[in-house]
C-alpha cells in the first residue's frame, strides 16, 4: 500500500497550542487558536504487514537515507526504542501506542522518498508519526478516522523524548487548511473551504534558532503571568491571536487573499512586540526580519511572517499567483541564496456533474418494466404535474446548481431516453397542449441539453454502472443519485444541498444517511463512525446489506436510536479516486454476489481519503417495488 504524508505549515497561531493547554491550570487563559495546512512536500512510503516486527526499511534523517531498522513487535521493546530519540523512535512510539490499544501484528514500511526539509518548522517528526499511524490503520483496517490517526500520532510522539505541540500532527489532514482550537486537554478541529487557490513561498533562512530556548523562555509566562513581559506573552498568545485567527479563517473562506496577507504582516508585528522581549536572543531574529523587509520583494508579495516557533528558521510569503510565486523564488534564491519551496493550497473542486444510474432491469416491477423503464414510471410532483421519476430527480439536481447530468442506461433503452429528453413532440400533438404545458415541453428540451446518456453494455452491478461514467466525469468530484429514489427535505434546504454544503466545508467524499431499524438494515448499505462537533460523521466502516446480527455487533453508532443503524440515504458526493478503486476491482474480477459492487470501493475510499456522513433532514421515496411505489404515489406530492 502506497502512502503519502505531508509536513505542515502553521499559517497563524504558533505557540498557541501549548499555551492553550495551560487552561487545565488557569481557566482565565484564552483558548489557543491556530490555522495550519499540509505542505506539498512530505514522506512517501510503501507499507505491508509483517508477522512479528516493526521494520523501517529506509528513512531519511539529516538529509541522508538510513536503515533498515528492526524492532520486535512487543510493547517493552517498542517503548525502549521510543525513548532513545531519532526518527526510528517516532515509529516505535506510535507502534507502542497502537499495540497497547489494538490487536495488531507487525508492519514493514519503506520510506523510499522524502522531499520534506527537516528541522525547519515543517513537522517532519509529526509526519513520520502520522505515517506509521496511517499505515497501521489501513493495513489492519483499524477503523480510525483522520482525527484518530492524528491522535495516535500525537500519543506516539510524546512517548519519545520529543515534547511536540498539539498542532504538529495536523499534517494528517493533508493539503487542506485546518483551524485548531486548544482548550486544556480538549482539541477541536475544523476544515476550511478554500474558494480559490492560495500560493505561498516557504523560505529556509539558512540560519540558526534554538527552539528549546524559545519554548523554555515563553513557558515561563504560564500558567500565571508575574510581570509585564509575561502578561504581554499571554495577551498575544491569547486574545490577540484568537482575533487574528478568526479574521484569517473568515478571509480564507471568502477567498480574500489580500486580507490574509495583511493579517500575516499584522501577526508578525504583534508577535515581535509582545514575544521578542521574552526571548530576545532567539526572537530578535535578524535574518528573518531582513528577509521580510527586503525591498525587491515588496511588489510581489501580499504578506509574510515567520514559521513554527519563529526565530531564524523558516519564513513564509503569500503571493497573488504562480507568476508572482516564481518571481519571489527567483529573487530570494538569486539575491539571498536561500532555498525556497512552493506551497499551493488548492481550492475544493466545484461540483458540476451528477451521475444517475438507470440501467437496471427493474425485476421487482415486472411485468410493467417489460414495456417501461422504472425510472420512467409516472409520479405526481409537488407542483401537481405528472412526470417520470427520472425527470423529478434531474430537476432536483439542476436546482442545486449542477450543470451536467450523465444518465447510465442500457443501449436498448437509448431511444426511450432520447425521445424524452431530446426530441420535440410532433406538431399536431404539441398544438393540443395548453400554453403552460407547451412551456414545460420547452423546459424539458432545455434540460435535455444538459443530459448525456452513458451506456452500460452489460449489467454487472452498481459499481460497474458507476464505473461506466469514468470518462465522462473525468478528474472531478461528482454527485451520485439513485435513479429509482426521490427525496424530500424536512427543511428549506433540499436534501442534496445539505450534502453539497458539507462537501464544500470538508472537500471529502460525502454520503447522506438516515436511521433504519435493525430488521430492515439487510436491505441497505450501512455505515458506522464517530460524530464530530459539527454533527458530521467520520465514517469508519461501510457494510453492504448487513444482517441485523452483524449490525448489532459491529455497526452501532452513538446518538442513534436503540436497535437502529445508519443506512445510506441514496445520495453521494464522490471524489474521482473512486474510479481507480472500481477499475482495480474490475481488472482483478473481484465480484461480490456475482457483481461488481460499489460499497467495498467506498470503504477503500474511506481508508485512503477519509469519508464523511450526514444525517439528512428529509425523507426518501423508493419506487423499486410495488408497495414502495404505491406509497410514493400517495405521499410524495404532499411531502
Amino acid at each position: 500500500m502506497k502512502l503519502f504524508v505531508p509536513g505542515r505549515i502553521c499559517l497563524f497561531g504558533e505557540h498557541s497550542d501549548w499555551a492553550g493547554g495551560y487552561r487545565r491550570i488557569n481557566a482565565d487563559i484564552e483558548k489557543g487558536s491556530a490555522l495550519i495546512v499540509g505542505t506539498n512536500q512530505g514522506l512517501y512510503a510503501e507499507a505491508k504487514p509483517h508477522p512479528d516486527k516493526l521494520i523501517l526499511k529506509a528513512c531519511f534523517e539529516d538529509g541522508r537515507r538510513k536503515g533498515p531498522f528492526e524492532i520486535p513487535m512487543e510493547r517493552e521493546a517498542l517503548l525502549e526504542a521510543a525513548m532513545k530519540g531519532g526518527f526510528m523512535s517516532y515509529a516505535a512510539g506510535v507502534a507502542y501506542q497502537i499495540l497497547t490499544h489494538y490487536r495488531v501484528r507487525g508492519l514493514e514500511i519503506d520510506n523510499y522518498h522524502t522531499d520534506l526539509p527537516v528541522q525547519k518548522g515543517l513537522s517532519s517528526s509529526a509526519a513520520i508519526c502520522v505515517l506509521v499511524a496511517r499505515a497501521f490503520n489501513r493495513i489492519y483496517d483499524l477503523k480510525m478516522t483522520v482525527r484518530g490517526e492524528m491522535e495516535y500520532a500525537y500519543l506516539g510522539e510524546i512517548t519519545t523524548p520529543s515534547r511536540c505541540g498539539r498542532l504538529d500532527q495536523g499534517c494528517a489532514y493533508g493539503n487542506r487548511p485546518v483551524k485548531m482550537i486548544f482548550d486544556g486537554d480538549r482539541l477541536d478541529v475544523e476544515e476550511l473551504n478554500v474558494p480559490q487557490p492560495l500560493h505561498y513561498v516557504i523560505v529556509d533562512l539558512k540560519a540558526f534558532k534554538d527552539t528549546k530556548e524559545i519554548l523554555a523562555k515563553l513557558n515561563q509566562s504560564y500558567p500565571f503571568a508575574e510581570d509585564d513581559i509575561q502578561k504581554k506573552v499571554q495577551e498575544y498568545l491569547g486574545p490577540i491571536n484568537a482575533d487574528i485567527n478568526a479574521r484569517a479563517a473568515a478571509a480564507i473562506r471568502e477567498g480574500d487573499i489580500e486580507t490574509v496577507g495583511k493579517l500575516m504582516n499584522e501577526a508578525q508585528a504583534k508577535f515581535d512586540e509582545h514575544l521578542q522581549p521574552a526571548c530576545p536572543s532567539q526572537l530578535t531574529s535578524p535574518v528573518l526580519h531582513k528577509l521580510l523587509a527586503y525591498e525587491p520583494l515588496q511588489a510581489h508579495i501580499l504578506g509574510g511572517k515567520g514559521v513554527g516557533s519563529q526565530g531564524d528558521g523558516t519564513a513564509q510569503f503569500l503571493v497573488r499567483d504562480q507568476a508572482a510565486q516564481d518571481k519571489v523564488i527567483e529573487i530570494i534564491e538569486g539575491d539571498l541564496k536561500m532555498p525556497c519551496m512552493k506551497l499551493d493550497i488548492e481550492s475544493v473542486n466545484r461540483l458540476r456533474k451528477a451521475v444517475i444510474p438507470a440501467a437496471g432491469f427493474g425485476n421487482q416491477l415486472f411485468p410493467s418494466t417489460k414495456t417501461l423503464k422504472k425510472e420512467m414510471f409516472p409520479i405526481i410532483d409537488r407542483d401537481g404535474r405528472a412526470k417520470p421519476v427520472i425527470m423529478a430527480i434531474v430537476e432536483q439536481v439542476l436546482n442545486a446548481g449542477i450543470e451536467e447530468i450523465g444518465i447510465i442506461i442500457q443501449e436498448a433503452d437509448r431511444e426511450l431516453f432520447e425521445d424524452f429528453f431530446h426530441r420535440h413532440l410532433a406538431v399536431e400533438h404539441a398544438n393540443k397542449l395548453s400554453k403552460e404545458d407547451q412551456r414545460y415541453m420547452q423546459h424539458i428540451m432545455d434540460i435535455g441539453n444538459k443530459v448525456t446518456l452513458l451506456i452500460q453494455e452489460s449489467q454487472e452491478g452498481f459499481g460497474h454502472a458507476v464505473y461506466c461514467a469514468k470518462e465522462w466525469v473525468g478528474n472531478e468530484p461528482f454527485i451520485l443519485m439513485l435513479g429509482d429514489h426521490l427525496f424530500a427535505s424536512d427543511t428549506e434546504t433540499p436534501c442534496i444541498q445539505q450534502l453539497i454544503d458539507l462537501y464544500e466545508k470538508t472537500g471529502r467524499s460525502v454520503v447522506g444517511l438516515r436511521e433504519t431499524p435493525a430488521e430492515k438494515v439487510k436491505q441497505f448499505g450501512c455505515v458506522t463512525g464517530v460524530w464530530d462537533e459539527t454533527n458530521k460523521l467520520s465514517i469508519t466502516e461501510f457494510s453492504e446489506k448487513p444482517s441485523a446480527q452483524y449490525a448489532r455487533e459491529h455497526l452501532e453508532t452513538q446518538d442513534v436510536k436503540d436497535d437502529h443503524f445508519l443506512t445510506i440515504f441514496g445520495q453521494y458526493i464522490l471524489t474521482p479516486h473512486i474510479f481507480q478503486l472500481l477499475e482495480d476491482n474490475i481488472s482483478r474480477n473481484m465480484r461480490e454476489g456475482g457483481e461488481y459492487q460499489l460499497t467495498s470501493c467506498l470503504d477503500r475510499l474511506r481508508q485512503e481519503e477519509g469519508f464523511v456522513g450526514l444525517r439528512i433532514k428529509g425523507r426518501r421515496f423508493d419506487i423499486g417495488n410495488p408497495e414502495d411505489y404505491r406509497q410514493t404515489i400517495i405521499e410524495y406530492q404532499n411531502s
